[in-house]
């Protein structure tokens, strides 16, 4: 076998002998390479600039790689074409208001609003509440050991899951309602921005609704239990304190719930004939300014309390 190499050419090891004179600092500190170090430097600070992305990112991929959210989408889209179809059909007759103005076409578009943020609802609980019914938390709080920003990535993974179920509900809406519409003799798009705001308030709608879910989620760590209150409380209990509230003459008070404050957001009031009470609204943006404090109010209790115990 011949001589190494003192490059180490030949693919034998280098000895130290061969090496030839390396530098030392005086200190006696190991030597820098400033290109290198810079690299990693860099690497390891943009890394600490982005911890929510990151783990924003493996939130969403949680939702992606689950068969639920396809199955929930189903139902968004179920709850905009049937309802859609169901008003556009009807409108003009049964107390309900033709289709001639800017108004009642966004009421047509938007009238599967109220299932479909049930849906959402329980897609905000299920997405906090599984973590506890099925003992993952204490893995993420592992992944993400800062708290904070663990739950800063939840929610804005939920509102951004609750954005895509809103565009959902838009294309489905749409593709039901247009050719309907048109058949019908009117105009699917006004010349008038009424139509378009209530599009785009129904996803915000749909954001916020996500985001309600995921503080009572947090809030109440029972899924079961969450999902049915949460759930009853919006589809019943709500309508039962309208209907408290109109009887004792303070419908001004009943404007200010969730579901009221969402109707006041994507489309103006609603009058059908024969109603038996008459039910006050809000302004579109008093709704959004009302949906939005649920949200923000909810969301950041379940977020703290969460944050604040222990998990085993």
């Amino acid at each position: 076998m011949g001589a190494a190499h003192p490059r180490g050419l030949t693919g034998e090891p280098v000895l130290r002998g061969h090496r030839g004179h390396q530098p030392q600092p005086r200190d006696g500190r190991p030597r820098r390479w400033p290109g290198r170090d810079a690299g990693r430097q860099t690497h390891d600070r943009d890394g600490r600039r982005r911890p929510v992305i990151a783990a924003t990112r493996a939130e969403l991929r949680k939702f992606f790689t689950t068969r639920l959210w396809w199955g929930l989408a189903i139902g968004v889209a179920l709850s905009a074409v049937l309802l859609t179809a169901l008003f556009t059909g009807l409108a003009g007759n049964q107390g309900l208001p033709p289709l001639d103005s800017p108004n009642a076409v966004s009421q047509a578009y938007t009238s599967g609003l109220t299932f479909a943020y049930l849906i959402v609802l329980a897609l905000g609980i299920i997405s906090i509440g599984s973590e506890y019914r099925h003992q993952t938390i204490s893995s993420a709080y592992l992944t993400v050991p800062h708290r904070v920003r663990l739950f800063a990535a939840k929610l804005v993974a939920t509102a951004v899951m609750g954005a895509i179920y809103g565009v959902v509900y838009v294309i489905a809406a749409l593709a039901t309602g247009i050719p309907i519409i048109t058949l019908r003799g009117f105009d699917p798009f006004p010349a008038d921005d009424t139509v378009l705001r209530s599009l785009a308030m129904s996803v915000l709608a749909l954001a916020l609704w996500a985001l309600i879910g995921f503080g009572l989620g947090a809030l109440i760590k029972n899924q079961i239990a969450a999902l049915l209150i949460g759930v009853g409380v919006a589809w019943i209990g709500e309508q039962l304190i309208l209907l408290g509230l109109a009887a004792l003459d303070l419908g001004a008070v009943g404007a200010y719930l969730p579901g009221m404050a969402t109707v006041a957001l994507v489309q103006e009031p609603l009058q059908v004939e024969g109603m038996p009470f008459a039910f006050e609204y809000l302004q579109w943006w008093q709704g959004a300014l009302v949906l939005a404090a649920y949200a923000l109010v909810l969301a950041g209790l379940g977020a703290f309390r969460a944050s604040r115990e222990d998990v085993s």
